[in-house]
């Protein structure tokens, strides 16, 4: 049998190809797409149901209760770069802090995806896709799930009357996986 000379040339070759792959595969995580991860939380400051405290006899029943949570805003997420739909609401605590909540979440997993609260008009199909960044935005956090009930925290410092809209952003690639646009009512 007669032996095969590999070249320094075709060593490179297939070193190149070994990298370009595994970057690739790093960069694009392309497994994801199969990973679905459910994440199912209660609104906060939501308890079960409560007897309110008796009056005593002879003095007349004052509501010490705060108030519970109040939705400000809320829309439906259309799909943008990937299938995405569910609620989108913005709440308002008793202790006065605002959340946005996604409700009925189903979407595409991703690399790096964001949940962001923006200024940016909500445009269907591919027009939508890459304006969320143009504008002003505050970002969430990190999706927890890419299905379920979820939480995102506004910061203290934040007025939520100055954003229209909430966009599924997948920082990697700067583009939405998904958007809803914030009716007031």
């Amino acid at each position: 049998m007669g032996r095969v000379r590999v070249g320094p040339l075709a060593i490179g070759v297939l070193v190149a190809v070994v990298v370009g792959v595994g970057a690739g595969l790093f960069w694009f995580q392309p497994w994801k797409l199969w990973q679905d991860e459910t994440v199912t939380e209660a609104l906060p400051g939501v308890e079960g149901p409560s007897r309110a405290p008796e009056a005593k006899p002879g003095t007349s029943a004052s509501p010490s209760v705060p108030p519970g949570p109040v939705s400000l805003a809320s829309g439906e997420l259309i799909s943008h770069e990937h299938t995405t739909s569910g609620t989108v609401k913005l709440v308002r605590l008793a202790d006065g802090s605002h959340v946005v909540r996604l409700e009925s979440l189903d979407t595409s997993n991703g690399p790096d995806l964001r949940v962001w609260l923006t200024d940016a008009p909500v445009k269907p199909g591919r027009a939508g896709w890459h304006v969320f960044d143009d504008g002003e935005y505050v970002g969430l956090g990190k999706l927890k799930g890419n299905k379920g009930s979820q939480n995102y925290a506004l910061p203290e410092d934040v007025d939520p009357s100055r954003y229209s809209s909430v966009s599924i952003w997948c920082d990697r690639f700067n583009v939405s996986f998904g958007a809803a646009e914030l009716i007031r009512g």
